[in-house]
């Protein structure tokens, strides 16, 4: 029996790359995104927008079509990413981001777990070192959605466990994708609507551009989704290519970080009004 996996933000790059990889491996792929992937051999594309119940129901109907015994894995790729300070971010921002980044995760696993009970299946969810990592400046609202993801992973596997369902959760470090490649962009936009920050905006975007030149290929991060869908024993967590000087700062003391923070940053004019 062909092994079937659901793959939201199958049309990005990470997905993308997770998608054909499964495919490549002979597994029926149920490719899901707003802008679904081109056909291919085992790929089916589903047209879904995970901030909407009645776009999630609709390809889960065609799952159910597609996969009549059920789902083998579920992996909620699609996500947003967003730059800016936590103070100024827009609200209908920051809720956009969780409507996305938690609540399409919400939304996917709950649709789709009686097809992966019925398969005895498991559940992958796709975190970023964001989410295990202390927030830092200008990070913030990207940050808050990811820890609310690994919150809501951890309380899902301690209650699948019952069922027999694994979940697993990945963290992603750099990778190459468009919505990371738009990071300069992000920036501007963030520094062109900041009151107060826009000085520590351009210096920080400027560190993250250079950075994203030394992200990784997304395939190796494929190779890992494959690991957490096959092997017998799956990890709860995976964390793959973790930027080490962020991981350093994660162990540091708060008060050591800010005053890192401070001294690289102190330059950077700050406006009071």
């Amino acid at each position: 029996m062909t092994p079937t996996v659901l793959i939201t933000g199958a049309g990005g790059g990470l997905g993308g790359a997770a998608a054909t990889l499964f495919a490549h491996r002979g597994w029926r792929v149920l490719a899901a995104d707003l802008r679904p992937p081109p056909p291919a051999e085992r790929i089916v594309q589903i047209e879904i927008d995970v901030t909407r119940n009645d776009s999630v129901e609709a390809a889960l109907q065609i799952a159910r079509h597609e996969a009549a015994d059920g789902l083998d894995a579920v992996v909620t790729f699609a996500g947003v990413m967003r730059v800016g300070s936590v103070a100024e971010i827009d609200e209908g921002e920051l809720t956009g981001l969780l409507e996305v980044n938690l609540l399409g995760t919400y939304r996917v696993v709950k649709a789709a777990l009686p097809q992966v009970i019925d398969a005895g299946g498991r559940v992958i969810t796709i975190s970023s070192e964001t989410g295990w990592q202390s927030a830092l400046m200008l990070n913030g609202p990207y940050a808050i959605t990811k820890h609310a993801v690994e919150a809501y992973s951890d309380a899902l596997r301690r209650e699948l466990m019952f069922l027999g369902i694994p979940v697993s959760t990945i963290r992603p470090g750099p990778f190459r994708t468009d919505m990371v490649d738009g990071i300069g962009r992000a920036f501007d936009h963030a520094r062109d609507t900041s009151t107060h920050f826009g000085e520590l905006i351009d210096r920080v975007g400027h560190l993250a551009v250079r950075e994203q030149e030394r992200a990784h290929d997304p395939r190796l991060l494929a190779e890992v989704v494959w690991r957490a869908a096959t092997v017998k024993r799956p990890r709860t967590h995976y964390s793959v290519r973790a930027d080490l000087r962020r991981s350093v700062l994660h162990h540091l003391p708060a008060p050591v970080v800010d005053r890192i923070l401070l001294q690289i940053f102190r330059s950077a004019r700050v406006q009071r009004e």
